[in-house]
């Protein structure tokens, strides 16, 4: 296992993330096949044409995978390969383009914390709404026993990851670049506490710095890692709907948390939605997709008003009387499709909870049924 350590770390420096023809070789060939003829620099592997296999090699003459264990050992990284305790399964679901290995920042065990693990990703120029939603949400998942895995980016990113982080929970960044070099660098002091208190996550070796393809396929390990993806705000070019099609692909559940009609940033969302992506609202309704049979959230409904209280039949003799005026019996009897008798019961029931009173040979309602009746009415 030493030795397919130090390969993969070997290759990890050679291969850029999701080198799908690097993981063709390593799947058919084996990593100290594949370690071997980059580092001899002869005939080209198969999949490339001779420029490539020459950058290749060049890279390969530079890469020093003790250093880089080294170096990672320092900032607290580990490297986690493929085939080991901690390794996720769940990544194999990518097929060619799975990751050589993960550098990993953090005590827990990145399989276990994967295993109950929902994205939460969206626009880095949020607005309000979003940072809110993206908070809220994090810490209702966190709350609930999810890791909340994101990027580590600004905007919904770094709400998440602070939502997660301020309920007492778990959360894991996953980043586009090297582990031991925080990025962005305004978010060093949020990537450190990440560290501290959960998992930071990488491909790219020590040191190593992103870049917008890194960004991209970053996004595929972000997406099949998790149970399911949730974007709270992107605008149609938007990286997270590269992270919500890579869950698509792979699976994985997708959620949208719907912004106004009018907004720019909530229009990649919508789009989602117009897909099979699902609305979700609250972490209630996210753990009902990602979690356990069972995990169902509360039924959704309006206040309940004192009248909901009342018997069917009953309130059906309250509703026989007019918003304004007086009533006989046998008026309130025909409108609520009963007895004279039955009406002339009910209405004394309703008279003793207060809700009718008697004028003459009339009855009206009261003030306080009016009110309850037009609370549940809606005003359009």
């Amino acid at each position: 296992m030493d030795g397919e350590l130090l390969g993969r770390v070997f290759l990890a420096r050679v291969f850029e993330p999701g080198d799908e023809a690097g993981g063709r070789w390593v799947r058919e060939r084996g990593v100290p096949e594949v370690v071997r003829r980059l580092r001899e620099g002869g005939r080209a592997l198969p999949g490339v044409s001779g420029k490539r296999w020459a950058g290749l090699c060049a890279r390969a003459g530079r890469a020093d995978p003790r250093r880089d264990l080294d170096v990672a050992r320092s900032a607290g990284a580990r490297f986690v390969i493929p085939g080991t305790a901690e390794w996720p399964g769940q990544l194999d679901d990518l097929g060619d383009a799975r990751p050589l290995g993960l550098w990993v920042r953090g005590g827990p065990s990145l399989r276990m914390w994967a295993l109950r693990s929902v994205a939460v990703v969206g626009a880095r120029a949020c607005t309000e709404y979003g940072a809110h939603m993206a908070t809220t949400l994090a810490a209702g998942l966190a709350e609930r026993g999810w890791v909340v895995v994101s990027g580590g980016a600004y905007g919904i990113d770094g709400a998440a990851h602070r939502g997660a982080l301020g309920a007492g929970g778990a959360t894991a960044a996953v980043l586009a670049c090297g582990v031991d070099r925080p990025y962005p660098p305004g978010h060093t002091a949020l990537i450190t506490r990440i560290a501290e208190q959960g998992l930071v996550v990488g491909e790219l070796p020590p040191g190593d710095h992103p870049t917008p393809s890194r960004f991209i396929l970053r996004n595929r390990v972000i997406a099949a890692l998790t149970r399911g993806t949730v974007v709270v705000e992107a605008a149609y070019r938007s990286g997270s709907l590269v992270t919500a099609r890579a869950a698509r692909r792979l699976g994985r559940h997708v959620m949208g948390v719907p912004g106004p009609a009018t907004s720019a940033l909530s229009a990649g969302v919508h789009e989602l939605l117009r897909g099979d992506a699902v609305l979700v609202g609250d972490a209630a309704e996210v753990v009902e997709l990602v979690g356990a049979m069972g995990e169902l959230p509360p039924e959704r409904r309006g206040p309940v008003l004192p009248t909901d209280l009342l018997e069917s039949r009953t309130r059906h003799v309250l509703s026989g009387l007019p918003g304004r005026g007086t009533a006989t019996v046998a008026e309130v009897a025909r409108r609520a499709q009963t007895t004279g008798d039955d009406a002339i019961a009910r209405l004394y029931e309703l008279r003793a909870l207060g809700y009718v009173e008697r004028h003459g040979d009339g009855w009206k309602l009261t003030r306080q049924a009016m009110i309850s009746v037009r609370g549940g009415r809606s005003p359009c």
